[in-house]
């Protein structure tokens, strides 16, 4: 698992100084307000788990030092949420959302559908932790490898709905790898996938390493297949099959750069655009200053949540590089992805 040190806490600590001066600070105060972490997905799963662990140390960082509270706002892959800042939620720096990063893709692979949704748009406070995205069988399903995997026929999995990084897996594992599934949609979170799992009503899932129950890696109930991201925690299985490696070509590369782009924002906390400047710099700095505690470290190391932190900055950049990928590798992508 990688933590926040001492040099990271100095980094985010010059990265907000560069944003934002100490008047800015000075003359925000949320002393007797509450602020409200919303989660794009109902309680019990690792988006729940990781705003919880915040949630409990963000407040201590911000000037007033406000109550901060988690709610839990399911529906559309966590996109209801996200629209929520668009409406009726507060303006003034009390409400933030957590949300799946599948949808950025989503919403650049099908804007239209995403109903035009550009997350350039949002107030970004920062991102906790780089997405470690594996794909696993229950073990009882007696898969142990990825060629057993994909040599077999119609798995069944299990996702919120189109759009979220699990169901982004699910689809480039049938377009570029040519699996053979079913991809059943309407579940409320990661907590609900399990269930079903164990239960034997889906095969497995595509997901974060952190969301994986301790008592499945430890019991080895699962068989890790495939990952999508390059370097895992290191309580991870050894030798599992990174998903760029396993591909021919160059067009298949460039697409799956694509699809996978948002992979690196992993916890993802934004708020509405609308929210004044000097406001959302303190946010910023209050987040940046929880990820980089010591004692947010070892909540979060308790709970076995890797934290590895990214500036809004950080993310913003990222974000740039996934909005102006080549037209042909999107096009491709579009096409892959599409939630037809």
């Amino acid at each position: 698992m990688v933590f926040s040190t001492r040099a990271t806490a100095v980094t985010l600590a010059a990265a907000f100084a560069l944003a934002a001066g100490p008047a800015a600070a000075q003359k925000v105060s949320f002393e007797g307000k509450t602020i409200r972490i919303v989660v794009g997905f109902g309680p019990g799963g690792g988006y729940d788990s990781y705003a919880r662990v915040l949630a409990r140390h963000y407040g201590a960082h911000l000037p007033g030092k406000p109550t901060v509270v988690v709610e839990n706002m399911p529906g559309a892959g966590s996109l209801t949420a996200v629209r929520w800042l668009d409406g009726p939620a507060p303006k003034d720096g009390t409400a933030i959302v957590a949300f799946n990063p599948g949808i950025i893709t989503q919403a650049i692979l099908e804007p239209q559908k995403m109903g035009n949704v550009n997350f350039l748009n949002y107030g970004w406070i920062g991102n906790l932790a780089r997405d470690q995205r594996v794909c696993y069988i229950w073990a009882e399903k007696g898969i142990k490898t990825f060629d057993e995997f994909r040599a077999r026929k119609g798995h069944i999995f299990g996702v919120p709905a189109p759009g979220v990084a699990s169901w982004v897996n699910f689809r480039t594992l049938e377009g570029l790898f040519g699996m053979d599934m079913k991809i059943i949609t309407g579940f409320k979170g990661s907590a609900d996938i399990r269930i079903a799992i164990e239960r034997g009503e889906l095969d497995g899932d595509c997901g974060s390493w952190s969301s994986i129950s301790e008592d499945w890696v430890r019991g080895n109930k699962i068989n890790t297949v495939i990952t999508f991201s390059e370097k895992l925690p290191r309580d991870a299985p050894k030798n599992v099959p990174y998903a760029r490696d396993l591909l021919k070509s160059d067009d298949d590369r460039a697409t799956l750069d694509v699809i996978n782009g948002a992979g690196e924002i992993g916890r993802p906390y934004i708020t509405s655009r609308q929210v004044p400047g000097e406001i959302l710099a303190v946010l910023r700095k209050a987040f940046n200053d929880a990820a980089a505690d010591a004692a947010f470290a070892a909540d979060a190391d308790k709970m076995r949540l890797p934290v590895d932190p990214m500036t809004a900055d950080e993310v913003e950049k990222e974000l740039k590089q996934i909005y102006n990928a080549p037209e042909a590798a999107v096009k491709r992508a579009r096409a892959l992805v599409n939630i037809n």
